[in-house]
């Protein structure tokens, strides 16, 4: 990765609960915290640091496997920032990252784990952008993979998974895939992403990575307001990890999501429940919330967007007349804060738009194929 001086590194000393902050020995069981599990909450961990200098974040020690990821353009848009309402507006292009989207932050320390576990192989669901940082991290890493993905995956990203050398396992539906990499999770293999039901969010290493983005984003100043394409909330957990650690302020972090998810269980909806919808945004779609993502948007006084798919594509288009040719999920962003701004309760403020993908990369797909949906199932049952 690329290295900043508010970074720092070493080995963790632990793991505390996101939901009742109870402490934990350091492991990658995946199950998230066993106290609220008993309760019958899923809820995430993260890691903890017992030595870390104020002002900087910490990132896990272990031997470091990079592909250069990170140091991403911030691009100032004023053009955009009088669409949306806004006084100013940065647009974070994670699209530069080595395979084409922010995964790559997550990526990196999570096959650094991996390796230092000695793992046989590792395992993850994927729609496409994760899938394919995944592959090629484990392959940086020497080390084997499988992506386990559905019909909805892009050929673009097909092609590029295989060509770091893993396997490419095809299920039905989403259920089917993370009931896939629970099998072997069981046989040995290390989970790369969420497979438990209820969700629970990707191993903690992995999420350290995107503490990194904070970093960054302050770099330039502080923003009111950051906006980040949403599923289950790995980015957004993160995120409001890293501006805690840096100690100048917590933005308010906006979920940016294609059908009403986060939006409904900030409204009284329990987030253990499932919220099946249909969209075309293929790196943000599923009907699952976790407790880290609820986390991320309470502790930074946040809110979801709901960007439908036709809201997404006039952003798309937008952000095309502007030179910035983002996947549809990644245009979701600016689509929320264009329906953010449109009463003008943004204006004067500063905003980041997290454009977490290209619109020329692997996930794009012809539009007017049939939209994915995932098929309720009952998030409540077996872990």
């Amino acid at each position: 990765m690329i290295e900043h001086t508010a970074v720092q590194r070493q080995f963790p000393s632990g793991m505390a609960c996101l939901r009742c902050d109870v402490g934990l020995p350091i492991a990658d069981d995946d199950g998230g915290c066993p106290a609220c599990a008993a309760e019958g909450h899923a809820a995430n961990l993260r890691l903890v640091f017992s030595d870390a200098a104020p002002g900087r974040i910490v990132l896990p020690s272990a031997d470091a496997v990079s592909l250069g990821e990170g140091g991403t353009p911030q691009v100032e848009a004023p053009d955009l920032a009088a669409d949306a309402g806004l006084g100013r507006l940065s647009l974070k292009l994670e699209w530069c990252n080595p395979t084409g989207s922010h995964k790559d932050r997550m990526s990196a320390p999570l096959m650094a784990r991996a390796r230092e576990r000695s793992a046989p192989l590792v395992v993850g669901a994927s729609s496409g952008n994760a899938g394919l940082s995944l592959a090629a991290y484990a392959a940086r890493a020497g080390l084997p993979s499988e992506i386990v993905t559905t019909p909805s995956m892009p050929a673009g990203a097909r092609r590029a998974i295989r060509t770091h050398g893993a396997r490419l396992v095809e299920v039905p539906d989403g259920a089917a895939r993370w009931r896939h990499v629970g099998r072997r999770v069981a046989e040995g293999a290390f989970a790369a992403t969420n497979y438990r039901m209820p969700a629970i969010g990707t191993n903690p290493f992995g999420i350290a990575g995107y503490k990194v983005l904070a970093v960054e984003i302050a770099a330039h100043g502080l923003p009111d307001l950051v906006v980040v394409p949403c599923a289950r909330g790995d980015l957004l957990s993160g995120l409001l990890l890293g501006f805690l650690e840096l100690g100048r302020g917590v933005p308010c972090l906006v979920a940016a999501e294609p059908f009403p998810r986060l939006a409904r269980v900030l409204a009284g909806a329990d987030y253990r429940e499932s919220f099946p919808g249909r969209t075309a945004q293929l790196s943000i779609g599923g009907d699952t919330v976790t407790f880290q993502a609820l986390h991320a948007l309470r502790e930074s006084r946040g809110r979801a967007v709901v960007a439908d798919d036709a809201a997404a594509r006039a952003a798309q288009a937008r952000l095309g007349r502007a030179g910035f040719h983002a996947e549809l999920s990644a245009a979701a962003a600016f689509a929320a804060l264009v329906a953010l701004g449109a009463d003008g309760a943004l204006a004067g403020r500063h905003a980041v738009a997290v454009l977490t993908g290209s619109g020329a990369g692997a996930m794009d797909r012809d539009e007017t194929a049939a939209t994915a949906q995932t098929p309720p199932f009952d998030h409540r049952g077996t872990r």
